[in-house]
């Protein structure tokens, strides 16, 4: 709810600051003393359009801020959570600045925002009703949404508005699916050929290493055939031998180490030498037998390496990327054909989301059609004892085709309204008159007030064209609903006024040259003298004050009805 109010510069207001309470609170005043520039400024704060000529003369800006209590207000702290606006306590605090030259800057929370984001916040905090904007009720969605509250069958909206979202999305997954058919089935077909072609080629991560070496070797297989020899012929067979040598000065340093035992190393070393080189010369003999010049074994292996060079170039990549490549494309081939499987899976999900949508549907278009019937004659009545005797009130359920649904269901609600006798019924936001539109938006308001979502209702003038008994009417109705809901009431009418728990006063006075309006809470007295004066005109009588004081003692005192 609104708790506290700051205006700065906005037209004759300079300064003024307000705190609110729940309940219903009146603000009264002379004509012209600025009781609707309250309206237009918390208006600004909730981002109704902004004007430079709304800022006071002389001024270079003009300031609004509005504080609201959020605990009760679940909507709005959602709004605030999902755009990261939140503050640390249940309280949302929004300003608007208007500069004289430039455009206009809103704040949550101390956070800039645009002023769309502004209006849907704003939607969440304040219904206006008259002839200014946050007429929610002219909205189908709220009409929809108020009806299925008054129904206490919201919870079942909001699973069919699921289960149309479920349907949706599992729908748009299918189409999607088979708009990618046709390319998915080209692909398969050359993806299939891809594998085999790779899998005939039985590809081994190790092959390439060592059909290189292989090549290498038998490419030069005359040269390590000679090489080998000749280093076989100069170690072991040749004239003298190396082993001979190492033979002969490992017997001489033998028989010095005899003589000096610090010769035993070295002794050691040829020792060492000798044996290694008999042991080089046996491995050259059993490599050479081994060696065998063989052309047809070096074509085979050429001719492998030629496949899979022919098929790395084919395919753009280096002969050592086959196998990886090959284990990519079979991955790929394994996710297209799962997704035949899942087409399927789709096309049964969303017929089971579209059955569980048409149920559900179904059940609330007949709860809705319950509803309407018990609102139509609530309203209906309401409406005649708001001073529009004859008035009729109706909610149009109009069938959809299925093609048409929507997450709202498979009816068009709208609330249709005569205000006068012998008028057709005619959509609510067609209703031409400020103060008519008004109080029926008092009567809905009023026979709804237990669902509704809205904390915070502002009535403009809901006593335009009507005195006596019905404003007193209007009055109770008003009090009535300011024990469920906060009501600020803009009234000319002392039947209204008394029947506030709360009243504050506008008056325009004049200082330094300077209209100024101020805006005052009234105690009991004073709420006396302003009921006698609105009663009484300029000439204010003890009689006039007893009336006003009976007046109020009679609103205290007499339950709702």
């Amino acid at each position: 709810m609104l708790t506290h109010l700051m205006v700065r510069d906005l037209a004759i207001v300079s300064a003024v600051e307000l705190e609110f309470e729940a309940a219903m609170s009146a603000l009264t005043g002379e004509t012209g003393a600025g009781k609707s520039i309250l309206i237009d400024a918390l208006g600004l704060a909730l981002g109704d359009k902004a004007e430079a000529t709304m800022i006071r003369p002389g001024r270079e800006r003009a300031e609004i801020v509005a504080e609201f209590d959020l605990s009760a207000t679940p909507a709005a702290r959602e709004w605030l959570r999902a755009h990261e606006l939140e503050s640390d306590e249940d309280t949302c605090i929004l300003r608007r600045l208007l500069v004289a030259k430039g455009r206009s800057r809103a704040y949550v929370n101390g956070h800039p925002i645009t002023a769309a984001q502004l209006r849907a916040l704003g939607e969440l905090l304040v219904d206006i009703h008259g002839q200014h904007a946050h007429q929610s009720l002219l909205r189908a969605e709220a009409q929809r949404d108020l009806l299925d509250a008054y129904g206490g069958h919201r919870a079942l909206a909001e699973q069919v508005a699921a289960d149309f979202r479920a349907y949706r999305d599992h729908a748009r997954a299918l189409e999607r699916a088979e708009q990618e058919a046709q390319s998915r089935a080209e692909r398969l077909e050359l993806l299939r050929f891809q594998v085999e072609e790779l899998e005939a080629a039985a590809i081994d991560s190790q092959e390439l290493e060592q059909l290189d070496g292989e090549q290498r070797r038998l490419s030069h297989l005359e040269q390590l055939q000679s090489g080998a020899g000749a280093v076989l012929q100069g170690l072991a067979e040749g004239e003298p031998t190396i082993c001979d040598q190492l033979a002969g000065v490992l017997a001489e340093i033998e028989d010095l180490a005899a003589i000096d035992p610090a010769l035993g190393e070295a002794r050691e070393l040829l020792e060492t030498a000798s044996i290694h080189a008999g042991e080089a010369a046996a491995a050259l003999r059993h490599y050479l037998d081994g060696l065998e010049l063989d052309p047809d074994a070096l074509a085979t292996v050429e001719a492998r390496l030629e496949q899979l060079q022919a098929l790395a170039r084919k395919h753009r990549i280096f002969p050592a990327q086959l196998p990886e490549y090959l284990a990519e494309r079979r991955a790929e081939l394994d996710a297209l054909e799962q997704a035949t499987i899942v087409l399927a899976g789709l096309a049964e999900a969303r017929e089971a989301a579209w059955g569980r949508y048409l149920q559900g549907a179904e059940t609330l278009g007949a709860a809705r059609a319950t509803a309407a019937t018990r609102l139509e004659k609530t309203l209906s009545t309401a409406l005649g004892e708001l001073g529009m005797a004859g008035g009729r009130f109706a909610v149009t359920l109009e069938k959809l085709p299925t093609e048409r649904a929507t997450a709202g269901g498979l009816e068009r609600i709208t609330f249709m309204v005569s205000a006068n006798p012998g008028q057709p019924l005619q959509p609510l936001a067609r209703v031409a008159s400020g103060g008519e539109l008004s109080r029926i938006g008092l009567a809905i308001q009023v026979a709804t007030a237990a669902c509704g979502r809205i904390p915070t209702l502002v009535f403009d003038e809901v006593d335009v064209g009507i005195g006596g008994g019905v404003a007193e009417i209007v009055g109770r109705l008003l009090r009535r609903l300011g024990t469920e809901r906060q009501v600020l009431c803009v009234t000319h009418l002392p039947q209204v006024a008394a029947q506030a728990h709360r009243q504050l006063r506008v008056r325009k006075e004049r200082r330094e040259g300077e209209t100024h309006t101020r805006i005052e809470p009234l105690d009991e007295s004073a709420r006396i003298e302003e009921i006698a004066r609105m009663l009484g005109g300029t000439e204010i009588t003890r009689r006039t004050r007893d009336h006003a004081s009976e007046m109020l003692d009679r609103a205290a005192t007499t339950p709702p009805s």
